[in-house]
């Protein structure tokens, strides 16, 4: 079986679908927890487990201006609450989640897209 990298085939976000740039590096992180250790005065591990959200990071899409996308983006980093978020990997893998957008949303004008980071419950896989 291979390994399969590439691009991001698509993102939907609160049910519209964004083309991603091809050169886009998208970082997914899972969530779940991550684990750090501590020492006992014996010698002896601890381990401390604290719970991380997921986080999708560099993700570049298409910002169409008549589609008014950047004012559809911002107003869902405006609200309060998590909204439905689904990415498609070039192997065909779909990972879903429920997130809000973090960070700065900024349009490029010379690329027509922006870049945007997510955070929120952990991501499944379809």
């Amino acid at each position: 079986m291979a390994f399969v990298g590439g691009p991001v085939q698509e993102i939907s976000i609160n049910g519209r679908n964004f083309a991603v740039a091809e050169d886009a590096d998208v970082t997914l992180d899972l969530g779940g927890f991550s684990n750090e250790i501590q020492m006992n005065g014996n010698g002896t591990p601890r381990i401390i487990k604290t719970r991380k959200p997921g986080m999708l990071e560099s993700v570049t899409v298409a910002i169409d201006k008549d589609k008014q996308d950047l004012e559809f983006l911002q107003s869902i980093s405006d609200g309060s609450d998590l909204v439905d978020l689904s990415i498609t990997f070039a192997d065909g893998n779909i990972y879903y989640g429920s997130v809000i957008i973090t960070g700065d949303i900024k349009g490029s004008s010379k690329n027509a897209t922006a870049e945007i980071q997510f955070s929120g419950k952990s991501f499944k896989r379809q």
